[in-house]
């Protein structure tokens, strides 16, 4: 049986300089009536105990317009204003509830721009889209049509980081279901792979970002020479958020594809139901607990403390990078020594059975710890150990200093040899 429901139809449009320039004015204004309504009512709560309704908020709208301060609120269609303060109220509804938290204000920069249109604020004929306050009809660029007969009911306009501009148009469709099938199926999420399927088949990670990274690092390096403020700096930044936006797009896509897939080869799909984020927070809690405990072992049963001149240390197992996971935690993981206020390291002894953690290196030649139980999972930690100032390593000369990389590589080559045989002499000069 077919079932009514509304639906969204997402197209891209290039608008003309003058619908530009109309659309980032409501856009503005929207964002302006939106946090300006937000500021009256947590007022009005704070001060004088009492809410603020969608009504009240509505006439001071007409007040503001009336005014000498807000009186631009005119010159672009009221009817976005209005959907603005009804956005507000569907916010505070969903906060009473406990389903949201506390509203909070738009950003001028950060905030997604878009303006909502109701059936009165735009015409629609023979195919052609006319939004209030525009003689001319949006040139959209129609991926796919509309079904027939069918007549939009809210148009939203909206512009990402990229400077891209698009028109999403909500119409009531007839869906069918699907013909039934006899084939069901379970999925799991993984991390080298993107699913893994009950009957065994792997859904391979494109990894789209890995296509794109050479000329995302070439327009960051960009980026990161223009001046604040400038408009350099300006369209450096666009150039990053187009890099992102194929890469967001390409992503997109393919999970459209995967789960459209899904759906229509099988009847019933089972997802394990997990929270990644709490995952995550109870390894970090399980790693930092053992961690104490091992400063207390290491310092014959006292606790880590502040002494007189010196921060507290704590005990942090350490494996390093191309060193087996397995193999190391069998024969005993090293212990690195990291102060919390510095993050200075030193490896100081083996304690088999410790959860490991993995050393790496990057570019610019700073050194992260990445934690894990055994090798399937690498959380980054909070604690950073700094290759510099582990034990057996010099420090370099001030008058002719090696670059961050070299240097980071070399005291990372001296500590390993030292976590390998604590005997050895040190040779940090050598390269």
């Amino acid at each position: 049986m077919a079932q009514t429901v509304k639906r969204g139809y997402k197209y891209r449009f290039h608008p003309t300089t003058e619908q530009a320039e109309e659309l980032a004015r409501t856009f503005g204004c929207v964002r302006l009536v939106y946090n300006k309504a937000l500021e009256e009512r947590t007022r009005a709560y704070a001060l004088e105990g009492r809410r603020v309704s969608y009504v009240e908020s509505s006439a001071a709208l007409t007040a503001w317009k009336r005014g000498g301060e807000y009186d631009f609120l005119s010159e672009v269609s009221s009817v976005p204003l209005q959907q603005a303060l009804r956005h507000l109220q569907a916010a505070f509804a969903n906060f009473f509830a406990k389903r949201a938290k506390y509203p909070t204000f738009k950003s001028r920069k950060k905030s997604r721009l878009s303006a909502e249109y109701t059936r009165s604020a735009f015409r629609w004929r023979e195919g052609r889209l006319f939004l209030a306050k525009m003689d001319a009809p949006l040139d959209i660029v129609w991926s796919r049509p509309l079904p027939e007969g069918t007549e939009p009911s809210t148009v939203t306009v909206s512009r990402d980081a990229a400077g891209r501009w698009f028109v999403s148009i909500m119409i009531e469709e007839k869906i069918a279901p699907l013909p039934p099938v006899e084939q069901n199926v379970g999925m799991d999420a993984g991390v080298t792979a993107l699913a893994t399927l009950s009957t065994g088949e792997k859904i391979v990670n494109p990894r789209h970002e890995r296509r794109d990274r050479r000329k995302l690092a070439k327009v960051q390096r960009a980026l990161a020479r223009k001046e604040k403020g400038s408009k350099n700096r300006a369209r450096a930044r666009l150039r990053v958020a187009r890099v992102y936006a194929r890469i967001a797009d390409r992503r997109r896509d393919h999970l459209h594809k995967v789960t459209t897939r899904l759906v229509r080869d099988n009847q019933v799909i089972a997802v394990e139901d997990l929270t990644v984020r709490n995952m995550v927070k109870n390894r970090l809690k399980r790693l930092w607990s053992w961690c104490k405990t091992s400063t207390r072992v290491l310092s014959g049963g006292r606790p880590a403390v502040k002494q007189e001149g010196r921060p507290a240390t704590v005990g942090i197992p350490l494996v390093y990078e191309g060193e087996d996971v397995n193999s190391s935690m069998a024969d005993g993981s090293s212990i690195c020594r990291v102060d919390l206020r510095t993050g200075r390291g030193a490896i100081i002894s083996r304690v088999p059975g410790a959860p490991s953690l993995v050393m790496k290196l990057d570019s610019l030649g700073r050194t992260f710890v990445a934690g894990g139980t055994g090798g399937d999972a690498r959380v980054e930690s909070a604690v950073a150990a700094r290759p510099d100032v582990v034990r057996g390593a010099e420090p370099a000369r001030r008058r002719r200093r090696p670059p961050a990389s070299s240097t980071a590589l070399t005291c990372f080559r001296t500590a390993f040899r030292t976590a390998r045989d604590p005997c050895a002499p040190a040779r940090a000069g050598s390269r």
